[in-house]
């Protein structure tokens, strides 16, 4: 009986976005060599990792699936070679996250491997690697690994915010507000208000989290909120779109400018999505966050 992913959320995350293998790194960035890495880390090998930034959306999409019904997986696509590799996985078993397939890769560049495990998600603190990723049409984005950790005061609720234009929807308004002001940029979402805004990098995992949405567990629930510099005028071409998609969101907040991490530390996400770097930066004083590196801002 052959074995697919298809139909499942799938979520590729990096050994470093999952534990907090700071300390091991900087062994690896001080000799630029791996092999004092390798031996701290099978050193280390019964010692479980600790919480890294994105453990909390792991651990959180992982309490989807039950016996019935295997809605979420996630697998460990990691530069760190297979030996260090061990120590990786032997952490997920102590936190008991039921995560079973992995790729090490020693170096070389894993995210070719985001398409053949049909991937709505790849998270790694290796910036190249998320630029290919994107160019591939997967939805990725650079974890900040000395982000805010989430919340523990929803167990039961994956809570995720995204910005909008480069992120959920295209760079389209993006590069009109770049290239021409705040002004004409107004202008021009008011008079295309009714115009659906083009696909941005993140439109299909947004979509895949709608799928589990609908799906549903009665132990766990998605809260999703959209995040953004827009604000009216601009603001009805967006809940358009996401209408448009039948695509649902639970909170918006059109901040005109204002700084978003005060905001996104009231909401408390288990991760935030955001094309600049200035946005993520805020936001990781406060929640786990995550630099999509696509459009204008970052051609």
């Amino acid at each position: 009986m052959s074995v697919s992913l298809d139909g499942k959320l799938v979520v590729a995350i990096s050994s470093r976005a999952l534990f907090d293998f700071e300390e091991e790194n900087e062994v690896f960035v001080k000799d630029q060599n791996d092999h004092p890495y390798m031996a701290l880390q099978l050193e280390r090998l019964e010692s479980p990792a600790k919480h890294g930034v994105a453990f909390s959306l792991v651990k959180k999409l992982l309490a989807f699936n039950t016996q019935e019904s295997q809605l979420v997986e996630v697998v460990i696509l990691s530069r760190n070679d297979p030996v260090s590799g061990l120590r990786v996985m032997k952490s997920a078993e102590h936190y008991t996250l039921p995560i079973i397939r992995c790729c090490f890769t020693r170096g070389a560049p894993p995210w070719r491997y985001l398409k053949p495990l049909r991937a709505n998600l790849f998270l790694s603190t290796h910036l190249d690697d998320v630029r290919a990723a994107l160019s591939a049409n997967v939805p990725a984005a650079q974890v900040y690994p000395l982000s805010a950790h989430a919340s523990d005061s929803h167990p039961n609720e994956v809570r995720i915010a995204f910005d909008g234009d480069a992120v959920l929807f295209s760079d389209e308004a993006e590069r009109v507000y770049q290239a021409q002001g705040l002004n004409a940029f107004q202008k021009h979402e008011a008079d295309k208000a009714a115009l659906p805004l083009p696909d941005g990098p993140f439109k299909p995992l947004l979509s895949a989290l709608q799928r589990l949405r609908l799906a549903g567990t009665p132990r766990m629930r998605i809260r999703t909120a959209l995040v953004t510099a827009r604000s009216a005028p601009a603001h009805e071409r967006a809940i358009r779109t996401l209408m448009n998609w039948n695509i649902e969101v639970d909170e918006a907040m059109f901040l005109g400018g204002l700084d978003k991490g005060e905001f996104l530390r009231e909401f408390e996400p288990d991760f935030f999505f955001d094309d600049q770097t200035g946005h993520v930066n805020s936001a990781s004083r406060h929640v786990p966050s995550g630099h999509v590196a696509s459009g204008i801002s970052n051609s």
